[in-house]
């Protein structure tokens, strides 16, 4: 029989504006049970400091050259994420903490990420079991460090029982696809990075406007798409240097083809480019793997903005039917936090979260390092 275990998931995604946070029950295989979600924002402070340093971190070399910067905004957000299991009220001390922390560079070519968050000084401040770090064995294996979550899109798949074969489509800073066609097996279960999600029309929000996001795609509706700049735009993106990548991060796009343009006019463009990315990305996806796909259902704050949702479903084929998770019986906010708390089980028991269909990685591996 296999036993259960209670974890929790702290998910800081690259929006980088708060932890989602999720407890849940299983046994790291076939069994699953959410017993609670919450969100926890950051001070504008660190949300700030998160996206300066983002900003300013364009290669491996600027990782040392802002270090002591990095330093003190890890310390800070490994202090909020111990407010936030103490806030929570996790007693056990037997409950597991999927740590993921703040991505703040990754760079797949170079086989380089970085995520903040100090595991160790968690754990000092917290007395539970951390597990973090989960990308790290995955790229000393070949792998590129992303997508994470697919082993988990699968096993929620296989819960509520849902058609096959069927895609998972998140939408967070960067967009990412998982094909599930089985219930069970991971020679059946496939992903990858397809492009960005929320990060050019957030930084272009951030950047024009006192608003942190365009809720709901309204600024983005009142506006008009630029044909010349969304049509360069495209060709900038046809001969990036990433294009047979599996993951990617946030600085492999920028706005600055967008210059000139109205608020509106800037996010109406922005929201269309990204949607003809994400529209031809998963076209060329599926039809490598020759599985006919009927459905998408999509997580991640990205599934809010509707002007973006319908744009994507212009640049898919006819017969794709595009679907939220919410109509499921599953929170599209907190999957990613979820996930995670799946993956420190596994982590825990020592089993597989990436393999070489989900992340490139040349066998199966388990994840992250474990403070006890």
């Amino acid at each position: 029989m296999q036993i259960n275990y209670t974890s929790l998931g702290l998910m800081s995604g690259t929006s980088g504006d708060g932890v989602d946070a999720s407890i849940i029950n299983s046994d790291g295989i076939d069994k699953f049970e959410v017993i609670k979600d919450k969100f926890f924002e950051y001070d504008s402070n660190t949300y700030s400091q998160i996206h300066l340093l983002k900003e300013n971190i364009l290669q491996i070399n600027d990782l040392k050259k802002f270090r002591v910067e990095l330093k003190d905004l890890e310390r800070k957000i490994t202090l909020f994420h111990a407010k936030v299991i103490k806030d929570l009220k996790v007693d056990s001390k037997d409950i597991l903490i999927g740590f993921h922390g703040q991505t703040i560079y990754h760079n797949s070519r170079e086989k380089i990420t970085k995520q903040l968050g100090d595991g160790k000084l968690l754990n000092q401040l917290t007395k539970k079991k951390i597990v973090y770090n989960f990308r790290k064995k995955d790229i000393e294996n070949g792998g590129e460090g992303a997508p994470l979550t697919p082993l988990f899109h699968q096993l929620i798949v296989s819960e509520k029982k849902i058609k096959l074969p069927v895609c998972i489509l998140n939408i967070g800073g960067i967009s990412n696809i998982t094909l599930v066609s089985k219930f069970k097996g991971t020679e059946e279960l496939y992903s990858r990075d397809i492009g960005p999600g929320n990060c050019l029309i957030d930084t272009w929000i951030r950047k024009n406007s006192d608003k942190k996001f365009d809720s709901n795609g309204l600024i983005a509706s009142g506006g008009k798409k630029n044909e010349i700049i969304f049509e360069q735009a495209q060709e900038l993106y046809s001969n990036r240097q990433f294009k047979n990548s599996h993951s990617l991060d946030t600085n492999d796009f920028d706005i600055s083809f967008s210059r000139g343009l109205s608020l509106e006019d800037g996010a109406a463009t922005l929201t269309e480019f990204t949607a003809s990315i994400i529209g031809e990305s998963i076209s060329k996806f599926l039809s490598k793997k020759n599985i006919s796909v009927e459905r998408i259902l999509i997580c991640g704050g990205g599934r809010k903005n509707k002007t973006l949702v319908n744009a994507i479903i212009k640049n898919l084929p006819k017969k794709i039917k595009i679907d939220l998770i919410d109509n499921y019986g599953l929170d599209g906010d907190f999957i990613e936090s979820q996930a995670f708390a799946y993956l420190a089980i596994r982590s825990f028991k020592k089993l597989p979260i990436t393999f070489p269909n989900t992340t490139n990685c040349q066998k199966p591996i388990t994840g992250g390092e474990i403070v006890i």
